[in-house]
């Protein structure tokens, strides 16, 4: 469980600080007149207080809209995967929905399992990725383990893994049938 500490702040009233390394809590709101208000307190009990200028205010739009974009893929390696990750993420913020229901390795492979459903189906990948998006996570790793899905999962994944080799070596991947073949 998470070191938590309670500090008296300057002003008397006790924030909760969780972790040991957590040093800061911000706590931004919108007063009646519509200025965005921002508390800071710090772990040493001094709370900083800041109003955005209306001035700035569509630079600070801008900015969270690109750290909440951005936020959406972090923990994705594969590109594919973060390509797919931003496509939802950019729906349900369209769809007015703000908080995003996902771990990472719920889209760890999407993108393969959505090229080989492409291939399997024959189907264009706008009807492929409406199909997938109202799967559960269980379901879509049910659909990589079909045995007719699975063979073209399979056969992707070893040639990112290949291209992926090449990229890191400069070599070309090491072929494991023909090193195999040698023992005959």
């Amino acid at each position: 469980m998470a070191e938590k500490e309670v500090v008296v702040m300057e002003d008397g009233t006790e924030v909760v600080f969780s972790g040991a390394k957590k040093k800061l809590i911000k706590n931004t709101v919108a007063d009646e007149s519509g200025a965005f208000n921002t508390t800071l307190y710090f772990r040493n009990g001094r709370i900083l207080t800041f109003t955005a200028p209306e001035s700035l205010l569509d630079q600070f739009a801008m900015h969270g809209i690109d750290q909440k974009l951005g936020d959406s893929i972090a923990g994705i390696v594969d590109t594919d995967d973060a390509v797919l990750a931003m496509e939802e993420t950019i729906t349900r913020l369209q769809n007015g929905e703000w908080a995003v229901k996902r771990k990472s390795s719920e889209l760890a492979g999407g993108s393969i399992l959505l090229r080989a459903l492409v291939e399997y189906s024959g189907q264009d990948v706008e009807k492929v990725k409406e199909f997938l998006s109202a799967k559960t996570h269980a379901e879509k790793f049910a659909l990589r383990k079909n045995a007719g899905v699975k063979a073209i999962v399979d056969r992707l994944e070893d040639e990112k893994a290949a291209r992926l080799a090449e990229k890191d070596t400069g070599k070309p991947a090491i072929d494991s049938s023909a090193l195999l073949s040698e023992l005959s």
